[in-house]
């Protein structure tokens, strides 16, 4: 991890008592969405508290063979040129099929226009280009991972 992270993350530890500590899942440092115009602003909507979940097409971890994120995991939120800006903890994970997904947590990642209809058309788009990325498919009934989470550090 670079040391702009560390510092970041060397703050909110310290903020925290040994027991809180120990509660600590994985540590990452990551940016979120694909482009840099909108992992810029997903980073400034979870550091501005509209922004408090994320998802995932599980098909992608599991080619990628890659762990789920699971609660009291630690996310280092970055912008596109790797700049650490907030801190989350991710609270509750689930997964269901994406036409299951419902307007209260699209109302949760507080993108775009809000609405679910936005969400849903966005989301598709995103989902599509990317199971083709990793030649998969994607379909409503595809596997989608939902990721709860609060910021943690800085608080303002």
């Amino acid at each position: 991890m670079p040391n702009k992270h560390d510092t970041l993350l060397n703050k909110y530890l310290a903020t925290l008592n040994d027991a809180q500590r120990q509660s600590i899942g994985t540590i990452n440092a990551d940016h979120f969405c694909a482009d840099e115009f909108n992992a810029n602003e997903c980073a400034q909507l979870v550091n501005k508290g509209k922004k408090r979940a994320t998802c995932s097409l599980k098909i992608g971890y599991d080619k990628e063979n890659v762990p789920l994120p699971k609660q009291s995991d630690l996310t280092i939120v970055l912008d596109w040129s790797q700049n650490p800006v907030c801190i989350i903890k991710t609270h509750k994970v689930e997964t269901k099929p994406f036409k299951e997904i419902d307007a209260e947590f699209a109302a949760l990642e507080g993108e775009g226009d809000g609405s679910f209809e936005w969400w849903q058309k966005e989301h598709t788009h995103f989902f599509s280009e990317y199971a083709k990325e990793i030649s998969v498919s994607f379909n409503e009934d595809s596997e989608i991972v939902l990721e709860y989470f609060e910021k943690v550090f800085p608080i303002e």
